[in-house]
């Protein structure tokens, strides 16, 4: 026979279930507490709390039946661990009920921080960058076929896009601040091409139409020489070649404009010729001095004996 006293002794009273339930809630009346469990997908972001780091993996409630995970190494060596309370961002890569990869006896889901942050970067970009548009970044790395420039996310610089002339080792521009323009963006394969060529290229022609407008038959302009043929020389007035003929670079006879001018040499010069439908320039360099010839007459009259070295 069932002794009915002592399953009274075993039913609480219901003062006894608030003091045990106001112990388990630490505090926080019930009717506050948020009971319900919010929906989450694969592949979504949401926000998290951190619950304790344990072991190898940080564990985040994100407001699901069970707890989150986040590996350990989506931190990188020295990086500073979020602390119980914190909130992060993470991207819920497996979800138990859904895929059945989690280990079932702690029921957990499997959350990267590393990929929110990737895909948070990503829709950034997508919402401030177009095509066309000039972009700044750091090359971090060499691929095959050019380079990967970080710009908030990792963008393709083909090789052929580097410079106006391709480099011997696109190697060495790694670690270097790039302005290039966004050649093509592909959201569905999350992939854009930039062009640091196209960009120069831009600049030139900009420079070119300002300096052409500028220049004037007559002025002396400061340039770089560029480029040494057996004719005569090219030299960047700083936008635009003009070409330094070796019949305009001395008075007295020279046998290659290698013995005037050298290569990245800044000189001045004399605008001789502007074409401005080719888009040509004469250049002089003698002409900034007397020539010989224009007190001749003066100097050397007709029948007075003079001396002279063979």
């Amino acid at each position: 026979m069932v002794n009915r006293n002592l399953l009274r002794g075993l039913d609480p009273s219901e003062d006894e279930w608030q003091r045990e339930l106001e112990a388990a809630l630490g505090g926080v009346p019930a009717d506050q507490l948020d009971w319900s469990t919010q929906e989450i997908n694969v592949n979504q972001i949401v926000e998290g709390r951190v619950l304790r780091v344990e072991g190898d993996v940080v564990l985040v409630d994100v407001g699901y039946k069970s707890e989150g995970i986040v590996f350990r190494n989506e931190w990188d060596e020295g990086e500073r661990l979020p602390e119980p309370g914190e909130t992060i961002k993470v991207l819920i890569e497996d979800v138990e009920d859904i895929h059945g990869l989690v280990d079932d006896s702690r029921g957990m889901i499997t959350l990267s921080r590393r990929k929110a942050e990737k895909v948070e970067a990503w829709q950034k970009v997508m919402q401030t960058v177009k095509e066309g548009d000039v972009v700044t970044g750091v090359a971090t790395r060499k691929i095959k076929g050019g380079l990967l420039v970080d710009i908030g996310v990792n963008v393709f610089l083909p090789a052929s896009q580097v410079d106006i002339r391709r480099p011997n080792d696109i190697g060495d521009y790694i670690g270097r601040t790039l302005q290039c323009i966004v050649l093509k963006i592909d959201e569905a394969r999350r992939n854009i091409v930039v062009s640091r060529r196209a960009l120069i290229e831009q600049e030139r022609a900009e420079k070119k139409a300002q300096l052409l407008a500028e220049l004037a038959v007559g002025q002396r302009r400061k340039g770089i020489v560029k480029n040494i043929a057996d004719f005569g020389a090219f030299v960047d007035l700083g936008g635009i070649d003009g070409l330094l003929h070796i019949t305009d670079m001395s008075w007295g006879r020279i046998n290659h404009p290698s013995e005037m001018v050298s290569i990245d040499q800044e000189i001045e010069v004399q605008v001789l010729h502007i074409d401005h439908e080719r888009e040509k320039i004469a250049l002089g360099l003698k002409q900034r001095m007397p020539s010989p010839w224009e007190h001749v007459a003066e100097k050397y009259p007709v029948g007075s004996v003079v001396k002279g070295t063979v």
